[in-house]
């Protein structure tokens, strides 16, 4: 029996049709972790045989129900598939309303203080907006539920900690989201979670937005008129925040450890500086929400699906990273 003094995580199982459930049943096959699902039990039962992993998939109404058992895996069961309509690796507006049930239910259980954490597995956008949710993503969705304009994406592998002032935008919209108080919200931000993962000074860089960060305004003023009055102001609020630094460096300064973190200036910067540095095990953490979420960083991967041979290590390290937030 798990301890009662560590965190209450609730898991949502993803969509139904990709490897959300299984990637979970691996995770917590010999996980230290105190953890409910909150999902479907006959998918997440499908799953334990599909991965051949001997564990006892107990169905619950309520949180208070768990009995946290070995070899037992607690399902907030919300029976919302239908096994006989289930293709596994085929987006359907099943799975999308299914897994959209899951992340609001587990929201309203976070901030109701039944479970301390939230870690999601992957859902699929075009499922989300065929089943008539029209968000990109968790975080705009999360953003919503938990009425927190403003929400800030922070990706996480081992040491490297990288936050974006945009995401899911166009890169000409997000090239107009480069403002001063945008980007002060993520610092502040980023050093207050980084705090909560154990760096009691983060070290903090600031990508530019233009090749060789503007290269003194040749490039693009930017650095000169948005990025650096962040900084200037960051810097006057106590702040330890290095900038603006070219795009192309500063991810390999701070992946050798001269910085705690990075703030990128949009979606693909970051995400492909930490994906090549250490893609298995990164981390997905959304940043000024009520609660505490973080998320595998990958899809759906709906061409495992059902086939058992899907990676979950980065589900293991999400409940790793939101544990330690939680006792911080």
């Amino acid at each position: 029996m798990k301890k009662k003094t560590e965190p209450l995580l609730g898991l949502t199982m993803g969509d139904p049709t990709g490897v959300g459930a299984e990637i979970i049943v691996k995770a917590l096959h010999s996980s230290p972790h105190r953890v409910v699902v909150i999902g479907d039990a006959a998918v997440m039962r499908a799953a334990a045989k599909i991965t051949g992993i001997p564990v006892e998939i107990r169905g619950i109404r309520e949180i208070s129900e768990a009995e946290f058992r070995e070899r037992a895996i607690e399902v907030v069961d919300l029976g919302n598939v239908d096994m006989d309509k289930l293709v596994r690796g085929k987006v359907s507006s099943m799975g999308g309303s299914a897994a959209f049930d899951y992340v609001e239910m587990a929201a309203r259980l976070s901030m109701a203080g039944e479970i301390e954490a939230m870690v999601t597995a992957p859902l699929s956008k075009e499922a989300l907006n065929m089943a008539g949710y029209a968000y990109p993503g968790h975080t705009e969705i999360l953003a919503q539920l938990c009425k927190a304009p403003g929400v800030v994406m922070m990706l996480v592998a081992s040491d490297l900690r990288v936050s974006h002032v945009s995401t899911h935008v166009s890169l000409s919209q997000a090239c107009k989201m480069v403002k001063k108080e945008r980007i002060g919200r993520v610092l502040q931000l980023t050093n207050e979670a980084t705090r909560l993962m154990g760096i009691k000074r983060p070290r903090l860089a600031v990508s530019g937005l233009n090749p060789h960060a503007g290269e003194g305004g040749l490039f693009g003023n930017e650095e000169i008129e948005e990025i650096r009055p962040a900084i200037e102001a960051a810097r006057a609020s106590g702040l330890d925040v290095t900038g603006p630094l070219p795009p192309d460096t500063v991810f390999r300064r701070a992946w050798q450890g001269e910085f705690d973190a990075v703030i990128a200036m949009y979606h693909d910067q970051g995400h492909i500086a930490l994906k090549m540095a250490d893609f298995d095990r990164g981390v997905n953490v959304s940043l000024g929400l009520p609660i505490i979420r973080t998320s595998v960083d990958h899809g759906t991967v709906f061409d495992k699906a059902g086939k058992g041979t899907a990676n979950p290590t980065s589900m293991i390290e999400a409940m790793k990273l939101a544990s330690m937030m939680c006792q911080s």
